[in-house]
């Protein structure tokens, strides 16, 4: 089986090179691996953040595992040229639809979280996030009002089937957990959400074992934090997902412990930790390798079916904290391939 590694920018080459090690390790000779550039480095080496043969390459492999994009330097290019470009070309051409950000505090990590200890314990939770619609892939652009005014626009917009899809997804995520799911939307304001409400409703019918709620995401935002644990699986769309799990993961603790699956209708994935490129401390040994190894369980279980292999990559993290691994963002000293090694001796 092929795996697709694009490192991209900043921290991701580090990052990523840890989740291929941990990845040999428990796979043996089972997996191979090609890497392509993606996001700023691309653009500096070919022109485009999402060069041909690195789409090609996307497109061949079983499954990619992917590090984070962002350049400063490229800042000022036009939006299409943006390193950030890569990852919404690869969730469109790739048909990734479903977005899945796993939040579960690691109990050894309850003083990182910043929420009291007791309420951070209880978080436990999956944000099923919609990836190809919303204002991130509506029309858009800058105009002039009638008094010559600059006038910025995103349209926000989903149509039945979409939201239908990703609503499924949430469900059958659901039906695997807990069997509860909250619906998060703006319902009260937007049409596109009074949409969003009323198909999940429709949706719903086809899972009577699944408990159904709705939330505003102003009120989910605020509830994240008083009480996590009431919630088992979120499912929203791409605008109030993506701010809904960056949330989350400071509630777990650090942005650079939670993975991400983005899965296409065959659950063939695109795996990457939430957190993004850091060009603050890139090459310094300070990124947490944690969210990229636990992508890469993610992975192996969802398109490779490989279950064995990533219950021992989670249980190997667990045990690593447990030993008292600690990057900076934990409080700790450890470098990047510091806390990968932990992770490897205890496998």
């Amino acid at each position: 089986m092929l795996i697709a590694l694009l490192p991209g920018d900043g921290i991701g080459p580090e990052v990523l090179a840890d989740g291929e090690r941990v990845l040999r390790a428990v796979t043996g000779d089972r997996l191979s691996f090609e890497t392509a550039p993606v996001g700023g480095a691309a653009y500096h080496a070919e022109g485009h953040p999402l060069p041909p043969a690195t789409l090609d390459l996307a497109r061949r492999a079983d499954a990619i595992l992917f590090g984070a994009v962002g350049d400063p330097a490229c800042d000022r290019l036009d939006r299409h040229l943006r390193p950030e470009q890569a990852i919404l070309g690869l969730r469109k051409e790739l048909e990734l639809f479903a977005n899945l950000r796993p939040a579960k505090l690691f109990k050894e990590l309850a003083d990182a979280s910043a929420l009291r200890p007791e309420v951070a314990r209880a978080i436990d939770l999956v944000i099923v996030r919609e990836l190809n619609g919303d204002v991130y892939f509506g029309e858009k652009g800058i105009r002039k009002t009638a008094t010559g005014r600059r006038q910025g626009y995103d349209v926000m917009s989903y149509d039945e089937d979409e939201v239908a899809r990703i609503a499924r997804v949430g469900f059958e995520t659901a039906r695997a957990r807990n069997r509860r799911l909250c619906s998060v939307d703006k319902a009260n304001v937007l049409e596109t959400s009074q949409l969003w409400r009323d198909v999940v409703i429709e949706i719903a019918a086809e899972y009577p074992d699944i408990e159904l709620s709705h939330m505003y995401v102003d009120n989910a935002a605020m509830q994240l934090v008083r009480n996590p644990g009431q919630f088992d699986v979120i499912v929203t769309g791409n605008l109030f997902g993506d701010i809904l799990s960056d949330q989350a993961s400071m509630c777990a603790g650090s942005i650079g412990m939670l993975p991400s699956a983005s899965l296409d209708a065959n659950q063939k994935g695109l795996y990457e930790p939430i957190h993004g490129s850091a060009p603050d401390i890139a090459g310094q040994g300070k990124a947490n390798p944690l969210a990229t190894i636990l992508s890469a369980a993610m992975m192996l279980r969802y398109s490779l079916n490989m279950a064995a292999e990533a219950d021992r990559i989670e249980t190997a993290v667990a045990k690593a904290l447990e030993g008292g691994a600690r990057s900076p963002d934990l409080g700790g000293t450890m470098t990047t391939t510091q806390m990968a090694d932990a992770v490897l001796a205890a496998l």
